[in-house]
Protein backbone atom coordinates (compact mmCIF):
# COMPACT_ATOMS: atom_id res chain seq x y z
CA UNK A 1 0.00 0.00 0.00
CA UNK A 2 1.20 3.77 -0.89
CA UNK A 3 0.46 6.18 1.65
CA UNK A 4 1.29 10.07 2.11
CA UNK A 5 3.44 10.54 5.27
CA UNK A 6 3.26 14.13 7.07
CA UNK A 7 6.33 14.80 8.05
CA UNK A 8 6.17 17.67 10.54
CA UNK A 9 8.72 19.92 11.93
CA UNK A 10 9.24 19.83 15.40
CA UNK A 11 9.58 23.21 16.28
CA UNK A 12 13.54 24.18 17.52
CA UNK A 13 14.08 25.42 21.50
CA UNK A 14 14.54 28.97 19.83
CA UNK A 15 11.00 29.63 18.13
CA UNK A 16 11.10 33.48 18.36
CA UNK A 17 9.56 36.68 16.32
CA UNK A 18 12.02 38.50 15.02
CA UNK A 19 10.11 39.59 12.09
CA UNK A 20 12.94 38.31 9.85
CA UNK A 21 10.21 37.64 6.17
CA UNK A 22 9.91 40.37 4.24
CA UNK A 23 6.50 39.62 2.80
CA UNK A 24 4.99 37.42 5.20
CA UNK A 25 2.78 39.61 6.80
CA UNK A 26 2.22 38.05 9.62
CA UNK A 27 5.90 37.87 10.66
CA UNK A 28 6.63 41.53 9.92
CA UNK A 29 3.63 42.47 12.12
CA UNK A 30 4.18 40.31 14.91
CA UNK A 31 7.87 41.33 15.36
CA UNK A 32 9.46 42.15 19.12
CA UNK A 33 6.53 39.72 20.83
CA UNK A 34 7.12 37.42 23.12
CA UNK A 35 7.18 33.94 22.20
CA UNK A 36 6.81 30.71 24.04
CA UNK A 37 9.03 27.87 22.36
CA UNK A 38 7.14 25.54 24.73
CA UNK A 39 3.69 26.07 23.64
CA UNK A 40 4.60 26.31 20.01
CA UNK A 41 6.15 22.60 19.94
CA UNK A 42 3.02 21.25 22.07
CA UNK A 43 0.81 22.94 19.41
CA UNK A 44 2.71 21.70 16.94
CA UNK A 45 2.72 17.98 18.31
CA UNK A 46 -1.12 18.52 18.88
CA UNK A 47 -1.71 18.66 15.43
CA UNK A 48 0.47 15.76 14.65
CA UNK A 49 -1.35 13.77 17.28
CA UNK A 50 -4.65 14.94 15.53
CA UNK A 51 -3.56 13.42 12.36
CA UNK A 52 -2.36 9.84 13.78
CA UNK A 53 -5.73 9.75 15.61
CA UNK A 54 -7.60 10.60 11.95
CA UNK A 55 -5.58 7.51 10.74
CA UNK A 56 -2.94 8.83 8.89
CA UNK A 57 0.69 8.10 8.41
CA UNK A 58 2.26 11.01 10.27
CA UNK A 59 6.32 11.66 10.60
CA UNK A 60 8.58 14.53 12.54
CA UNK A 61 11.41 15.79 11.50
CA UNK A 62 13.85 17.22 14.54
CA UNK A 63 14.92 20.79 14.78
CA UNK A 64 18.22 22.28 13.45
CA UNK A 65 21.09 23.44 15.74
CA UNK A 66 21.13 27.11 16.50
CA UNK A 67 23.27 28.46 16.43
CA UNK A 68 24.78 26.51 13.22
CA UNK A 69 28.61 25.99 13.82
CA UNK A 70 29.25 25.33 10.46
CA UNK A 71 27.66 28.80 9.56
CA UNK A 72 29.37 30.74 12.03
CA UNK A 73 33.03 29.40 11.02
CA UNK A 74 31.66 30.54 7.59
CA UNK A 75 30.75 33.86 8.88
CA UNK A 76 33.59 34.41 9.76
CA UNK A 77 33.47 33.99 13.81
CA UNK A 78 34.93 30.74 14.25
CA UNK A 79 32.70 27.35 15.55
CA UNK A 80 33.42 28.09 19.15
CA UNK A 81 31.65 31.67 18.65
CA UNK A 82 28.19 31.96 20.73
CA UNK A 83 25.57 34.08 20.35
CA UNK A 84 27.13 36.88 22.58
CA UNK A 85 29.98 36.79 20.96
CA UNK A 86 28.33 37.33 17.58
CA UNK A 87 26.32 40.26 19.36
CA UNK A 88 29.73 41.96 20.48
CA UNK A 89 30.44 42.45 16.66
CA UNK A 90 27.28 41.95 14.62
CA UNK A 91 24.53 42.19 16.34
CA UNK A 92 22.39 42.23 13.55
CA UNK A 93 23.11 38.59 12.68
CA UNK A 94 21.51 37.06 16.30
CA UNK A 95 18.15 36.97 14.81
CA UNK A 96 19.17 35.28 11.53
CA UNK A 97 21.54 32.46 13.17
CA UNK A 98 18.70 31.39 15.93
CA UNK A 99 16.04 31.22 13.91
CA UNK A 100 13.84 28.97 14.45
CA UNK A 101 12.33 28.80 11.15
CA UNK A 102 13.57 25.25 10.19
CA UNK A 103 9.88 23.98 12.17
CA UNK A 104 8.41 25.04 8.59
CA UNK A 105 9.07 21.54 6.64
CA UNK A 106 6.96 22.70 3.80
CA UNK A 107 10.50 24.77 2.72
CA UNK A 108 12.71 21.83 3.46
CA UNK A 109 12.71 20.33 0.37
CA UNK A 110 10.88 19.33 -3.00
CA UNK A 111 9.96 15.60 -3.20
CA UNK A 112 9.13 13.59 -6.22
CA UNK A 113 7.67 10.22 -5.13
CA UNK A 114 8.58 6.80 -6.67
CA UNK A 115 6.17 6.46 -8.93
CA UNK A 116 7.02 9.45 -11.00
CA UNK A 117 10.66 8.89 -11.37
CA UNK A 118 12.46 7.26 -13.86
CA UNK A 119 14.88 4.88 -11.39
CA UNK A 120 11.29 4.50 -9.38
CA UNK A 121 13.23 5.62 -6.14
CA UNK A 122 12.15 8.72 -3.71
CA UNK A 123 13.97 11.96 -4.96
CA UNK A 124 14.24 14.72 -2.29
CA UNK A 125 15.97 18.13 -3.15
CA UNK A 126 16.71 20.56 0.04
CA UNK A 127 15.44 24.33 -0.16
CA UNK A 128 18.20 26.64 -0.73
CA UNK A 129 16.25 29.36 0.65
CA UNK A 130 18.14 31.80 -0.99
CA UNK A 131 15.66 34.68 -0.91
CA UNK A 132 15.71 35.39 2.77
CA UNK A 133 19.03 35.58 5.07
CA UNK A 134 18.15 33.26 8.25
CA UNK A 135 16.91 30.47 6.12
CA UNK A 136 19.41 30.49 3.67
CA UNK A 137 21.08 28.83 6.55
CA UNK A 138 18.78 25.80 6.38
CA UNK A 139 19.96 23.59 3.74
CA UNK A 140 23.21 22.51 4.90
CA UNK A 141 21.50 20.78 7.80
CA UNK A 142 18.51 19.71 5.71
CA UNK A 143 20.14 17.85 3.58
CA UNK A 144 22.01 15.61 6.94
CA UNK A 145 18.52 15.20 8.31
CA UNK A 146 16.96 13.82 5.28
CA UNK A 147 20.08 11.90 4.18
CA UNK A 148 19.88 9.77 8.06
CA UNK A 149 16.17 9.67 7.54
CA UNK A 150 16.32 8.53 3.76
CA UNK A 151 19.33 6.36 4.21
CA UNK A 152 18.49 3.62 1.96
CA UNK A 153 19.91 4.73 -1.46
CA UNK A 154 18.58 1.88 -3.23
CA UNK A 155 15.05 3.31 -2.35
CA UNK A 156 15.74 7.03 -2.28
CA UNK A 157 18.11 9.96 -3.53
CA UNK A 158 18.83 13.11 -1.35
CA UNK A 159 20.20 15.37 -3.61
CA UNK A 160 22.39 18.81 -2.93
CA UNK A 161 20.49 21.82 -2.86
CA UNK A 162 20.67 24.18 -6.39
CA UNK A 163 23.51 26.58 -5.65
CA UNK A 164 22.29 29.89 -3.72
CA UNK A 165 21.48 32.59 -6.67
CA UNK A 166 18.77 34.32 -7.47
CA UNK A 167 18.27 32.52 -10.52
CA UNK A 168 17.79 28.98 -8.72
CA UNK A 169 15.72 30.77 -5.93
CA UNK A 170 13.88 27.29 -4.29
CA UNK A 171 11.54 27.46 -1.35
CA UNK A 172 10.54 23.76 -1.74
CA UNK A 173 7.46 22.25 -1.33
CA UNK A 174 5.48 25.05 -0.63
CA UNK A 175 5.10 26.06 -4.20
CA UNK A 176 4.97 22.40 -5.09
CA UNK A 177 1.72 20.03 -5.46
CA UNK A 178 0.98 16.77 -6.98
CA UNK A 179 -2.17 15.80 -9.14
CA UNK A 180 -2.87 12.07 -9.00
CA UNK A 181 -6.07 10.14 -8.62
CA UNK A 182 -4.79 8.05 -6.04
CA UNK A 183 -1.37 8.67 -4.11
CA UNK A 184 0.25 5.42 -5.41
CA UNK A 185 -0.88 6.32 -8.61
CA UNK A 186 1.67 8.50 -11.72
CA UNK A 187 0.98 12.71 -10.66
CA UNK A 188 1.16 15.37 -12.26
CA UNK A 189 3.80 17.87 -10.57
CA UNK A 190 2.68 21.49 -10.58
CA UNK A 191 5.22 24.15 -10.07
CA UNK A 192 4.28 27.35 -8.89
CA UNK A 193 6.63 30.22 -9.39
CA UNK A 194 6.86 33.95 -8.79
CA UNK A 195 9.36 35.19 -11.07
CA UNK A 196 11.63 33.81 -14.28
CA UNK A 197 15.22 33.67 -13.65
CA UNK A 198 16.56 36.90 -15.74
CA UNK A 199 13.20 38.87 -14.01
CA UNK A 200 13.94 41.35 -10.78
CA UNK A 201 13.77 39.69 -7.36
CA UNK A 202 11.69 42.41 -6.02
CA UNK A 203 9.97 44.56 -9.31
CA UNK A 204 8.23 47.18 -6.72
CA UNK A 205 6.16 44.58 -4.45
CA UNK A 206 7.19 41.80 -2.24
CA UNK A 207 10.34 39.49 -3.54
CA UNK A 208 9.08 36.74 -6.04
CA UNK A 209 11.18 34.06 -3.77
CA UNK A 210 10.34 31.10 -6.31
CA UNK A 211 12.15 30.76 -10.06
CA UNK A 212 10.73 28.61 -12.88
CA UNK A 213 14.23 27.60 -13.42
CA UNK A 214 14.56 26.12 -9.93
CA UNK A 215 11.68 23.89 -10.64
CA UNK A 216 12.49 22.73 -14.18
CA UNK A 217 16.32 21.59 -12.86
CA UNK A 218 14.85 20.09 -9.87
CA UNK A 219 12.15 17.90 -11.86
CA UNK A 220 15.00 17.30 -14.60
CA UNK A 221 17.36 16.01 -11.24
CA UNK A 222 14.91 13.48 -9.99
CA UNK A 223 13.86 12.15 -13.59
CA UNK A 224 10.46 13.72 -14.05
CA UNK A 225 9.28 12.92 -17.41
CA UNK A 226 8.20 16.73 -19.14
CA UNK A 227 4.85 15.63 -19.58
CA UNK A 228 4.54 15.35 -15.88
CA UNK A 229 5.31 18.68 -15.35
CA UNK A 230 3.45 21.73 -15.32
CA UNK A 231 4.57 25.35 -14.63
CA UNK A 232 2.24 27.80 -13.16
CA UNK A 233 2.84 31.57 -12.30
CA UNK A 234 1.80 32.75 -8.82
CA UNK A 235 0.07 36.17 -9.10
CA UNK A 236 1.78 39.21 -8.52
CA UNK A 237 -1.54 40.75 -6.78
CA UNK A 238 -1.30 37.64 -4.18
CA UNK A 239 2.69 37.95 -3.63
CA UNK A 240 2.21 41.66 -2.71
CA UNK A 241 -1.15 41.40 -0.82
CA UNK A 242 1.29 38.91 1.53
CA UNK A 243 0.84 35.15 -0.63
CA UNK A 244 4.80 34.87 -0.18
CA UNK A 245 4.84 31.21 -1.13
CA UNK A 246 1.90 29.86 -3.14
CA UNK A 247 0.62 27.69 -0.34
CA UNK A 248 -0.68 30.49 1.32
CA UNK A 249 -3.63 30.59 -1.59
CA UNK A 250 -4.33 27.01 -3.23
CA UNK A 251 -3.43 23.63 -1.99
CA UNK A 252 -3.79 19.93 -3.68
CA UNK A 253 -4.55 16.85 -2.81
CA UNK A 254 -4.99 13.72 -5.04
CA UNK A 255 -7.16 15.09 -7.53
CA UNK A 256 -8.10 18.60 -6.11
CA UNK A 257 -7.29 21.61 -6.41
CA UNK A 258 -8.30 24.01 -3.74
CA UNK A 259 -7.41 27.58 -4.84
CA UNK A 260 -8.41 31.06 -4.62
CA UNK A 261 -9.68 33.04 -7.89
CA UNK A 262 -6.66 35.28 -7.20
CA UNK A 263 -4.13 32.77 -7.02
CA UNK A 264 -2.54 32.06 -10.36
CA UNK A 265 -1.45 34.93 -13.11
CA UNK A 266 -3.10 33.19 -15.52
CA UNK A 267 -5.82 31.08 -14.26
CA UNK A 268 -7.29 29.69 -17.26
CA UNK A 269 -3.62 28.14 -17.77
CA UNK A 270 -4.27 25.72 -15.06
CA UNK A 271 -7.68 24.68 -16.06
CA UNK A 272 -6.21 24.54 -19.51
CA UNK A 273 -3.86 22.17 -18.29
CA UNK A 274 -6.05 19.88 -16.09
CA UNK A 275 -8.73 19.99 -18.81
CA UNK A 276 -9.84 16.09 -19.37
CA UNK A 277 -7.91 14.93 -16.62
CA UNK A 278 -9.73 13.42 -13.97
CA UNK A 279 -8.89 16.64 -11.45
CA UNK A 280 -11.30 18.57 -9.82
CA UNK A 281 -10.39 22.36 -9.56
CA UNK A 282 -12.50 24.29 -6.48
CA UNK A 283 -12.11 28.04 -6.74
CA UNK A 284 -13.37 30.02 -4.11
CA UNK A 285 -14.03 33.72 -5.31
CA UNK A 286 -13.00 36.86 -4.22
CA UNK A 287 -16.63 38.13 -3.77
CA UNK A 288 -17.12 34.88 -1.12
CA UNK A 289 -13.43 35.13 0.44
CA UNK A 290 -11.66 38.16 0.31
CA UNK A 291 -7.93 37.92 -0.87
CA UNK A 292 -6.92 39.80 2.36
CA UNK A 293 -9.63 37.30 4.55
CA UNK A 294 -7.55 34.55 3.05
CA UNK A 295 -4.17 35.71 3.47
CA UNK A 296 -4.46 36.55 7.52
CA UNK A 297 -6.98 33.44 8.09
CA UNK A 298 -4.17 30.85 6.30
CA UNK A 299 -7.62 29.22 4.55
CA UNK A 300 -5.33 28.06 2.10
CA UNK A 301 -2.41 26.90 4.12
CA UNK A 302 -4.77 24.49 5.65
CA UNK A 303 -3.74 20.70 5.24
CA UNK A 304 -6.36 18.97 2.74
CA UNK A 305 -5.62 15.17 3.38
CA UNK A 306 -7.45 11.77 2.17
CA UNK A 307 -8.79 10.13 5.72
CA UNK A 308 -9.10 6.04 5.42
CA UNK A 309 -12.44 6.02 4.55
CA UNK A 310 -11.77 7.98 0.63
CA UNK A 311 -13.40 11.20 2.11
CA UNK A 312 -10.66 14.43 2.66
CA UNK A 313 -10.50 16.90 5.73
CA UNK A 314 -9.35 20.40 6.37
CA UNK A 315 -6.95 20.59 8.77
CA UNK A 316 -7.00 24.20 9.41
CA UNK A 317 -5.90 27.15 11.72
CA UNK A 318 -8.43 28.03 14.36
CA UNK A 319 -8.01 31.56 12.45
CA UNK A 320 -10.96 30.27 9.78
CA UNK A 321 -13.42 30.27 12.62
CA UNK A 322 -12.66 33.51 13.36
CA UNK A 323 -13.12 35.06 10.34
CA UNK A 324 -16.54 35.99 9.25
CA UNK A 325 -15.76 34.60 5.26
CA UNK A 326 -14.02 31.83 5.81
CA UNK A 327 -15.97 30.57 8.65
CA UNK A 328 -19.08 30.92 6.05
CA UNK A 329 -17.37 29.50 3.17
CA UNK A 330 -16.20 26.34 4.87
CA UNK A 331 -19.23 25.51 6.66
CA UNK A 332 -21.17 26.00 3.25
CA UNK A 333 -18.26 23.75 1.80
CA UNK A 334 -18.84 21.04 4.09
CA UNK A 335 -22.77 21.28 3.72
CA UNK A 336 -22.67 20.75 -0.19
CA UNK A 337 -21.88 17.08 -1.63
CA UNK A 338 -20.14 18.39 -4.50
CA UNK A 339 -17.46 20.02 -2.26
CA UNK A 340 -14.25 17.49 -1.73
CA UNK A 341 -14.00 18.67 1.61
CA UNK A 342 -16.37 16.80 3.75
CA UNK A 343 -14.98 18.15 7.27
CA UNK A 344 -12.96 20.94 9.04
CA UNK A 345 -10.89 19.96 12.02
CA UNK A 346 -9.38 23.72 13.01
CA UNK A 347 -6.87 23.97 15.94
CA UNK A 348 -4.88 26.42 17.51
CA UNK A 349 -1.36 26.97 16.23
CA UNK A 350 -1.09 30.64 17.00
CA UNK A 351 2.23 30.51 17.95
CA UNK A 352 3.83 29.53 14.35
CA UNK A 353 0.44 31.35 12.71
CA UNK A 354 2.00 35.00 14.04
CA UNK A 355 5.13 34.42 12.51
CA UNK A 356 3.63 33.32 9.07
CA UNK A 357 3.21 30.00 9.05
CA UNK A 358 0.16 27.18 9.41
CA UNK A 359 -0.50 24.06 9.41
CA UNK A 360 0.89 23.27 6.03
CA UNK A 361 3.79 25.10 6.35
CA UNK A 362 4.49 22.79 8.79
CA UNK A 363 4.82 19.08 7.29
CA UNK A 364 6.47 17.97 4.35
CA UNK A 365 4.08 15.82 2.33
CA UNK A 366 6.15 12.25 1.03
CA UNK A 367 4.63 9.21 -0.37
CA UNK A 368 6.03 6.24 0.16
CA UNK A 369 4.87 2.72 -0.29
CA UNK A 370 5.16 0.20 2.79
CA UNK A 371 8.14 -0.95 1.33
CA UNK A 372 9.89 2.75 1.58
CA UNK A 373 8.01 3.22 4.83
CA UNK A 374 10.22 0.25 5.92
CA UNK A 375 13.47 1.48 5.05
CA UNK A 376 13.35 4.76 6.75
CA UNK A 377 16.33 5.17 9.69
CA UNK A 378 15.28 5.96 13.03
CA UNK A 379 12.19 6.53 15.19
CA UNK A 380 10.44 8.80 12.98
CA UNK A 381 7.12 7.69 12.33
CA UNK A 382 4.68 8.79 14.99
CA UNK A 383 2.71 6.97 17.67
CA UNK A 384 1.40 7.69 20.84
CA UNK A 385 3.98 6.25 22.85
CA UNK A 386 6.61 8.38 20.80
CA UNK A 387 4.20 11.97 20.99
CA UNK A 388 3.98 11.26 24.48
CA UNK A 389 7.62 11.11 24.76
CA UNK A 390 8.21 14.21 23.06
CA UNK A 391 5.70 15.92 25.06
CA UNK A 392 8.09 15.16 27.89
CA UNK A 393 10.90 16.02 26.49
CA UNK A 394 9.76 19.77 25.50
CA UNK A 395 8.09 20.39 29.27
CA UNK A 396 11.92 19.51 30.09
CA UNK A 397 13.82 21.57 28.04
CA UNK A 398 12.08 24.32 25.90
CA UNK A 399 11.33 27.64 27.94
CA UNK A 400 7.86 29.05 28.53
CA UNK A 401 8.64 32.59 27.24
CA UNK A 402 11.46 33.95 24.86
CA UNK A 403 12.07 37.53 24.00
CA UNK A 404 13.97 38.48 20.73
CA UNK A 405 16.65 39.89 23.25
CA UNK A 406 17.16 36.51 24.81
CA UNK A 407 18.73 35.19 21.39
CA UNK A 408 22.16 36.48 22.43
CA UNK A 409 21.97 35.00 26.02
CA UNK A 410 24.54 32.50 26.29
CA UNK A 411 22.79 29.90 28.30
CA UNK A 412 20.25 29.32 25.08
CA UNK A 413 22.36 27.57 22.68
CA UNK A 414 23.70 25.50 25.67
CA UNK A 415 20.20 24.70 26.83
CA UNK A 416 19.25 23.87 23.13
CA UNK A 417 22.31 21.68 22.38
CA UNK A 418 21.60 19.77 25.31
CA UNK A 419 18.05 18.74 24.20
CA UNK A 420 19.04 17.97 20.96
CA UNK A 421 21.20 16.00 22.26
CA UNK A 422 18.65 13.83 24.21
CA UNK A 423 16.44 14.20 21.13
CA UNK A 424 18.49 11.99 18.88
CA UNK A 425 18.48 9.49 21.26
CA UNK A 426 14.61 9.68 21.54
CA UNK A 427 14.53 9.28 17.54
CA UNK A 428 17.48 7.16 17.35
CA UNK A 429 19.12 9.27 14.78
CA UNK A 430 22.72 8.90 15.47
CA UNK A 431 24.44 11.95 15.63
CA UNK A 432 23.25 14.64 13.79
CA UNK A 433 24.43 17.90 15.53
CA UNK A 434 28.10 17.02 16.21
CA UNK A 435 27.63 18.01 19.94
Amino acid sequence: MTAEVNFDGLVGPTHNYAGLSLGNRASMGHAGMVSSPRRAARQGLAKMRLLTELGLAQGVLPPQRRPDPNILRRLGFGPDATPADVHRRSPQLVPAIMSASPMWAANAATVSPSADTADRRVHLTPANLSSTTHRSFESGQTGRILAAIFADQARFEVHDPLPGAAAFADEGAANHGRLTPSHGEPGLQVFVYGRDADEPVSPGGFPRRQTRLAGELISRSHGVAPNRVLFVRQADAAIDAGAFHNDVVSVVNEDVVLAHQSAFEDPGLLSAAIDGLPVRLVEVAADRVPLEDAISSYLFNSQLVTLPDGSMTLIAPAEVDETESTAAYLAEAVADPGNPIASVHSLDLRESMHNGGGPACLRLRVVLTDAERRALTGRVLLDEPLLAELERWVDAHYRDELTPNDLADPALAGESDRALDELTTILDLGDLYDL
